[in-house]
């Protein structure tokens, strides 16, 4: 090995760890290793549950890792992505990426160094699945007969390579200016889920990045012979004991699947490169554009310094403006709510383009259109899912774009300003879902009007509490999007904080909604009085 590639691997392996040392000291690496912990907790207690249709195998070497292995492939490889994008992100806004970019560094290896760092986090969460998946098989007791290569190697060749992919696309996102906010946190959900779904669809190994596709497979292998229902599922549910009806034999490793799962870490390794091509290298003049339409927007004109030692034009003599002070009254300034409510309004839909309204306009015509409940309720759901980006600045603007030292000096900014956003928020919901409630109006559903009203209360509500208290819009849109999706787009009754599901005004789920609503207000208070006091 020459003296210039082995700069290069210590260079790489320096960037990697001071970042995943900067993480590890981080309160979100806390909450990773909690979550792994839980989720071990999870399994061991029958609330995370793998079946194949009614039955379960032996808590065997072979069944432990496998469920360890759709663990960390599945929930991990959702909650992971979210807690690894902000590496580049953090660099930026602290600006020791400008000092970075000053140095001999290359852009790919600072991408790689960042994608290592990415996949060493969640390299430490499957670390500690696999562990407590041996405590776990012990604790149950079923077959306490440690098989290692059974146990661990599903972990080793499943879940690695798909975190791998997961934390190179943590870095491809952060360097595409258009995925690297909210909008991008919505997109991999998304992906996320079609990367579930396809290879079961197709029946084929060809897009099964997490590998759930293979270990399904497998496993359902020794129920053929059970003459039973062989759907598989691994969900979260009531605890519930569910007696061992065959004994797994694990997966059946061959040349050309280990190959298959070590090409996804060459994908990692390609998703990587196309970062490092994407990659501004911190270069202010990525934001010209930006910065421009900022300018233009408020009509500024912003002349261009003279170069030094260049010859200059004949200078118009500078006129020295005369001041004069004026005595203010004693008539004291009043409070009107309508005009600030006004301007959090602007200021929450400014930039906005015009296909965003037409958008919008269309799904409120077609939620009072639809005359079917179910089609309408899901028609609601989209309709209040459009604005997610917008909510998601509630409590966190003042912080990100520097204002917040200005507005907390301000008279009684607890009293006057978050309830102007509060109500902006509510605001919004309101005119983006009232063609549901004009159809609900029609019909004299007074239930179901009280229900979807409670739902415009609590979306900006969590959106205001959640931006307070992290100073981010990806905890908002995160939880968000898992609730959007798990309940009102799947119209359940327990999870639909919309009451867009026809049996949701039925019950009493509207009224707990409103309590949580209650309680998210006087979370967000206590954040922004812990704000002020900061």
């Amino acid at each position: 090995m020459t003296i210039a590639a082995t700069h290069r691997w210590r260079v790489l392996y320096q960037i990697a760890r001071a970042d995943f040392l900067e993480r590890i000291r981080r309160y979100s690496f806390l909450f990773t290793l909690a979550l792994a912990i839980y989720l071990c907790y999870a399994a061991a207690s029958g609330r995370l549950t793998l079946r194949i249709g009614d039955t379960r195998s032996v808590f065997n070497s072979a069944w432990t890792g496998a469920l360890m292995a759709l663990i960390g492939s599945t929930f991990v490889s959702l909650a992971g992505f979210y807690i690894v994008k902000n590496t580049i992100e953090r660099d930026r806004h602290t600006r020791v990426g400008q000092i970075l970019a000053s140095t001999p560094i290359s852009k790919f290896m600072y991408v790689i160094g960042k994608g290592v760092s990415n996949f060493s986090v969640l390299a430490v969460m499957v670390g500690i699945l696999a562990f407590w998946g041996f405590i776990f098989q012990l604790w149950r007791g079923e077959d306490r007969h440690i098989e290692i290569i059974k146990l661990f190697g599903p972990c080793l060749l499943i879940t690695l390579p798909t975190l791998a992919v997961v934390a190179a696309l943590a870095v491809l996102f952060e360097t595409i200016p258009l995925l690297r906010g909210g909008f991008g946190d919505i997109v991999y959900f998304f992906a996320w889920g079609a990367g579930l779904g396809v290879p079961m669809t197709t029946n084929s190994r060809f897009f099964d990045v997490s590998g759930s596709f293979l270990v399904v497979k497998s496993l359902m292998k020794g129920t053929r012979t059970l003459g039973k229902n062989t759907g598989f599922s691994l969900s979260f549910g009531p605890i519930k004991y569910i007696p061992a009806t065959f004994r797994s034999e694990g997966i059946l490793w061959s040349g050309g699947i280990i190959l298959g799962r070590i090409a996804w870490i060459g994908v990692a390794l390609l998703l990587a490169f196309l970062a490092s091509l994407r990659f501004d290298r911190f270069d202010p003049s990525a934001d010209r554009s930006r910065e421009k339409s900022f300018r233009e927007a408020r009509g500024n004109k912003i002349a261009a310094a003279p170069i030094a030692g260049s010859e200059e034009p004949d200078r118009i003599p500078a006129i020295t403006p005369v001041l004069t002070m004026t005595a203010m009254g004693n008539a004291k300034p009043r409070f009107r709510i309508v005009p600030m409510l006004a301007a959090e309004i602007r200021l929450m839909i400014k930039g906005q383009k015009w296909w965003w309204y037409a958008i919008a306009a269309g799904l409120l015509i077609a939620s009072a259109a639809v005359p079917a409940p179910g089609p309408r309720g899901m028609v609601l759901a989209c309709a209040w899912f459009w604005p997610v980006i917008l909510w998601s600045g509630m409590g966190v603007r003042e912080s990100r774009d520097r204002t917040d030292q200005v507005l907390f000096s301000a008279p009684h900014p607890i009293a006057r300003q978050l309830p102007a956003v509060w109500m902006a928020g509510i605001t919004l919901a309101l005119l983006t879902g009232c063609g549901f409630a004009i159809r609900l109006v029609a019909a004299g559903n007074t239930r179901g009007l009280l229900a979807w009203f409670v739902g415009a209360l609590f979306t900006p509500t969590l959106a205001l509490a959640l931006g307070v208290w992290s100073g981010s819009s990806k905890p908002f849109v995160v939880l968000y999007t898992i609730l959007w999706y798990v309940g009102p787009l799947h119209a359940i009754p327990l999870l639909d904080f919309m009451g867009s599901a026809p049996a949701t005004a039925a019950t009493n789920y509207p009224a707990t909604y409103l309590v949580v609503t209650c309680v998210l207000i006087v979370i967000a208070i206590a954040g922004r009085k812990r704000q002020l006091l900061a």
